[in-house]
């Protein structure tokens, strides 16, 4: 039986790494978010920790069966990584403090703005702007060959090989790295086109270039990551493009505000976790380098035998995006099913110990401390049809008690939707709260410009995808 206690929590180091906090100056009129709950009034419940510790360790896969998912390439597991690191930073807490959430400031701007790619701007943070382009452009860097510069890219860095970004989260692997790279070059395109046609410069061709780039990564967010993760019915729910130059439409039952949006723990700890399960326990990145894992096992030094980051890249390791987004017919590694099984290497993760070592465990333990509703309680208030005891599948795990909300997110994926996208229930607090900071931002294509639509060249007319994005920012590495 689930039993009432008070609020608790916990907001994790992202991963293995520090977290801290970054000074951030919006242009919009609030200065801080805090994370909230959607669910306020459902109960939360006591757990024992060694049952939580038990379930969280059978989340791993086992090598057999169905485990891709076709419907969405593995590219876009880093683009959510991406979307996070831009909509949410909590710099204070750890695994084992618990505090009040509604009391946790979120450094990072509640909203789509990119602020993890442009930090404060040029004015503040001039060490990420190129001054041969008067500072309108952000600088890029190169792929180090002992001392000197070789002709591939990288992220801009100091002496000491860390990211020169507003974010120093999106060097944790060489796929969001790179990712962010590839958002760099799309502003410096963007701003060459800007110039081009409306003859800019300053900062009105700064500002400009944003708001383009602002507008087109919302729109790919909403109907390229959004609509494949949760599916177009859950979409249109709350989603509706506006017709004949109208605005477009955000229909909200759940995620609300008073005053500003905030950051619902119900979505950061537990709905938004599906990602983790995405991740595939090997890459190929380009036809060069051979296929690594994500993370090599604990004592192995080899700084080419994995995937992790926080260091220059290596020779060689350029992304060819067609690896991981359909571009030009390309076909890309699949993601791994959204469901309860995270690929090996996440059950290991490198420099942790113990509990902290499990990524499941981890986000077990998390939501738990966090009082977060049982995935139960949150079905029913919602008006979805619960996960029966038989769907749950506990009985091989021996885990006896409500089921953590992040766990029935993945298992009602997984059991509904056959683990190609999230179910009625992670869908719906996914939609709305994406598309909700949307709503609450003034400066998003939502509100700036109701029935906005793009016009940058895509694939299909009045349409953005990552892929457009990609082919538009870097043509010579769309194939693959």
């Amino acid at each position: 039986m689930e039993r009432e206690r008070g609020d608790a929590n916990v907001m994790q180091r992202h991963h293995g790494t520090r977290t801290r906090g970054i000074e951030a100056v919006p242009q919009g009129p609030f200065f801080e978010g805090r994370f909230g709950r959607m669910f306020r009034e459902l109960p939360t419940f006591n757990q024992d920790e060694d049952e939580l510790r038990r379930l969280g360790e059978a989340m791993v896969e086992d090598g057999g069966g169905d485990i891709d998912n076709p419907s969405i390439p593995s590219g876009y597991t880093y683009v959510g990584q991406f979307v996070d690191h831009d909509i949410t930073f909590d710099p204070a807490s750890s695994l084992q403090r618990m505090n009040d959430p509604e009391g946790l400031v979120n450094f990072r701007t509640p909203r789509f703005d990119l602020d993890s790619l442009y930090g404060s701007g040029p004015n503040e943070d001039p060490f990420m702007y190129d001054e041969r382009s008067g500072g309108v452009k952000l600088l890029v860097g190169k792929v180090r060959a002992g001392n000197r510069d070789t002709n591939e890219d990288d992220l801009p860095r100091n002496s000491q090989g860390r990211a020169l970004i507003g974010d120093p989260r999106n060097d944790e692997n060489p796929f969001v790295s790179q990712l962010h790279l590839a958002f760099v070059k799309f502003h410096n395109r963007v701003v060459d086109l800007v110039q081009t046609e409306k003859g800019l410069s300053g900062d009105d061709l700064f500002k400009e270039a944003q708001r383009i780039v602002r507008f087109h990564y919302q729109w790919a967010v909403v109907n390229d990551f959004l609509k494949r993760t949760v599916g177009e019915q859950t979409l249109n729910r709350v989603f509706r493009v506006g017709t004949g130059g109208g605005p477009h439409e955000i229909d909200l039952k759940f995620y609300r505000w008073k005053v500003r949006p905030f950051m619902p723990v119900e979505f950061s700890v537990a709905a938004y976790r599906f990602g983790h399960s995405q991740v595939r326990p090997t890459y190929k990145i380009n036809g060069v380098v051979r296929e690594l894992p994500t993370f090599s096992p604990e004592g192995d030094t080899n700084p080419l035998a994995d995937f992790r980051g926080f260091r220059p890249l290596p020779g060689q390791w350029t992304v060819e995006w067609g690896r991981f987004f359909e571009i030009d017919g390309s076909t890309p590694q699949p993601s791994r099913k959204i469901d309860t099984r995270l690929a090996r290497p996440l059950t290991t993760l490198p420099g942790e110990s113990g509990d902290r070592a499990s990524l499941a465990v981890r986000n077990l333990f998390r939501g738990w401390r966090l009082g977060l509703p049982s995935g139960r309680r949150v079905a029913t208030a919602v008006g979805q049809t619960p996960l029966t005891p038989e769907e749950l599948d506990f009985e091989q795990t021996g885990y006896r008690g409500p089921a953590p909300l992040w766990y029935y997110v993945l298992r009602e994926a997984e059991v509904r939707e056959g683990g190609r996208r999230l179910g009625p229930v992670g869908g719906l607090i996914v939609a709305e709260v994406l598309l909700g900071l949307l709503k609450g931002d003034p400066l998003s294509f939502v509100n700036a410009e109701p029935g906005w639509k793009p016009h940058l060249p895509s694939a299909q007319e009045d349409q953005f995808t990552m892929a457009d994005l990609l082919k538009f920012a870097m043509p010579e590495q769309a194939g693959g």
